[in-house]
Parts: C-alpha cells; sequence; structure tokens
C-alpha cells in the first residue's frame, strides 16, 4: 500500500577527488564556549577517519561540481529559494541528490551527517532514510548559495520532514544558518499517543516535564486551544514582540522551573552538531530568556494521557514550534534579532 505522505508544497572549480581529499583532511577544533544553558552514533571506522568538518565539505562538493551542474544546482546567496522552508519540499524539484555522482552523493550524505551530533546522526539519517519513501536519501534535493572563501556561502538540504543548512556561520546572529525543519513519521502517518519509534517524541515529553512541575494557575496561563497551524514559511516568522505572546512567560516561572526549562531546550538540540548548539542557546541568551513564553495545546492532544502533544517556546526573536499530531514536525527559528 502506497504510504500517506504530507502534501508538498511548491555559481564552481575543476573536480577534485574526494578521496585524496579525505585523506589529507583532518577535524577541527570544536568550540569550546560555556554557555550559561547548564549517537544512531557513527561508527568507529569513520571516528578513526578523521573526516573534516561540513563546511570543509561543502567547499570541496562545490570544487567537483561541472560547469554544467553548477547551473543547476548553484546560486546567489540571498536568492529567494535560500530562505524558503515547508514540512514537505524539494529546494529543486527536477534535480534530486541521485542525480550527482557517486562521489558527490557520499560527499552530501558526509555533510549531512556532520550537521548532526555523533549521537543522534544515525538516528536522523533513518528517519531521512524512511520517511523519503522508495527514493530514501537520493529523493532529497540539494542547492548551494554563494561561494566559499568569500563568507557568504550556504548549502541547504531538503525533503520529507526536512530542511538543513550549514553555512559556515555566514548568516551572522542565526542559529542553525536560518530557519530549519525536522519531523518523523515512525510508523503510520497517524501515530499511537506514545508516538514508538519516533526520533523526536523525546523533546516533547521533556517540554511535559515543565508542565508537570506547574501550579494551577501556571497551567492555566500555560495550556490553551488551538496552536498557530503550519502555513510554510510564515510558521516561523519572528515578532519581535517581548509581550502578548501566547503561554506563559518565563518571569511567572519559579527559579527551578526556569532551570528545568534551560535542561530541556538544551537537550532538545542535542540532535545538532555541537557549534550549532551552542550558537542557538547563546542566541537565546542574547535576547532574553525571560522573553520567552511557553505554550502547550489541548485540542490537539492524542489520547486522554494529558502528555500535550502540541507545544511551543517562542520569544521577541525565536519560534520553535512542535506539533506532534498526527506524527511530528518541529519548526525552529533562533536569531539575535529580527
Amino acid at each position: 500500500m502506497k504510504k500517506k505522505t504530507d502534501s508538498d508544497p511548491f555559481d564552481c572549480c575543476p573536480p577534485v577527488s574526494r578521496r585524496n581529499f579525505l585523506k589529507k583532511s583532518s577535524v577541527a577544533a570544536a568550540a569550546t564556549a560555556v554557555l550559561p544553558f547548564g549517537a544512531v552514533t557513527y561508527s568507529s571506522a569513520a571516528k578513526e577517519a578523521k573526516t573534516p568538518q561540513a563546511e570543509t565539505l561543502v567547499k570541496t562538493l562545490y570544487g567537483s561540481l561541472s560547469e554544467e551542474k553548477r547551473g543547476e544546482v548553484c546560486f546567489p546567496y540571498n536568492h529567494k529559494l535560500q530562505s524558503d522552508i515547508n514540512n514537505n519540499w524539494y529546494i529543486l524539484k527536477n534535480h534530486r541528490v541521485r542525480d550527482f555522482n557517486k562521489d558527490q552523493q557520499a560527499m552530501i550524505r558526509e555533510i549531512f551527517m556532520k550537521i548532526h551530533s555523533e549521537e543522534y546522526a544515525d538516528k536522523v539519517m533513518g528517519q531521512v532514510e524512511h520517511d523519503a519513501g522508495q527514493g530514501g536519501f537520493g529523493s532529497c534535493s540539494v542547492a548551494l548559495f554563494g561561494k566559499p572563501d568569500t563568507g557568504k556561502f550556504e548549502f541547504v538540504f531538503t525533503g520529507r520532514h526536512v530542511t538543513r543548512r550549514c553555512d559556515g556561520d555566514s548568516e551572522k546572529g542565526t542559529a542553525f544558518g536560518g530557519p530549519i525543519f525536522y519531523g518523523h513519521a515512525a510508523g503510520d502517518f497517524n501515530e499511537s499517543p506514545k508516538h514508538e519509534g519516533n526520533v523526536y517524541w523525546f523533546q516533547a515529553k521533556r517540554a511535559n516535564e515543565v508542565y508537570q512541575m506547574m501550579d494551577g494557575k501556571q497551567r492555566k496561563a500555560a495550556l490553551l486551544g488551538k496552536s498557530r497551524g503550519e502555513h510554510k514559511a510564515k510558521t516561523v516568522e519572528l515578532t519581535g514582540k517581548t509581550e502578548g505572546l501566547a503561554g506563559i512567560r518565563m518571569t511567572d516561572l519559579s527559579s527551578d522551573q526556569k532551570d528545568h526549562v534551560r535542561k530541556v531546550m538544551r537537550d532538545m538540540v542535542k540532535p545538532f552538531r555541537k557549534e550549532d548548539r551552542d550558537e542557538s542557546l547563546k542566541l537565546i541568551d542574547k535576547s532574553g530568556f525571560d522573553n520567552l513564553h511557553l505554550s502547550f495545546y489541548k485540542d490537539e492532544n492524542m489520547g486522554k494521557d494529558e502528555i500535550w502533544d502540541v507545544f511551543q517556546i517562542e520569544g521577541p526573536n525565536m519560534v520553535w514550534y512542535f506539533r506532534g499530531k498526527p506524527h511530528v514536525h518541529t519548526w525552529l527559528h533562533i536569531k539575535d534579532h529580527v
């Protein structure tokens, strides 16, 4: 039986040998900043190979493209496609990962792995392979914007339940290089209230721990009817507002509750590489942790377990919208200003 899926919306150098490049490359040092916010894993062989960072691989991928391929997948920086996002889309509908040569496909796969943490990389790859259906990873689509070594370049990877970016911090003050999407339909399109096997369901369970810590008055402020819903890129539009946002404000939580929110958010970014985790949490603090609002949505709950399937953390410069019904969709956008 055909799997039900979500609706679909919707300038380089001479070739470089990836094999020779990987032999000469090593992993750059990880970021060491300590922030106020208090693996399907790689195989041992992959760890021993000491593959380069994702940005270095993007540069190598770029350098391996022919003139013809450049015309198909490369665009100027800040092209309108660069900031687009949806839950099920292909940034280049007529060009997929499978249309690159074998070495390039391997580099794209490795870039994707390297922008995730060792703890979660294989799990996330499994999610992409599963949700993409028969075409698997190869059916996804990528595009490159700008040029490496100019300070303005970005690799964007898209498909069903996936929008990821690798930008070498070209987008200053922006976590993950721009808005990202992650999701999973682990079983059927309509998952059970327990969401068995879902890679990201742990995030909702962690968020619900905060709800369980609340008293009656706090719960009344935090528990609302229906959520914002999904509206393509508008889902992650930032308001710049510190007042009038949905749910309970952090200033209305006790110190131990706020500490737990910080722990939850730190755990929620665990699927991603350290550089992106650190930057995202730092930007949240910069724009004011106390300006964040937390909300849960009773009208979209699955089952009668009061483990709320839909929740949101929103501030003036961020949206983190988790929709767990009928399966997991998550929209995330964090900046230091609007």
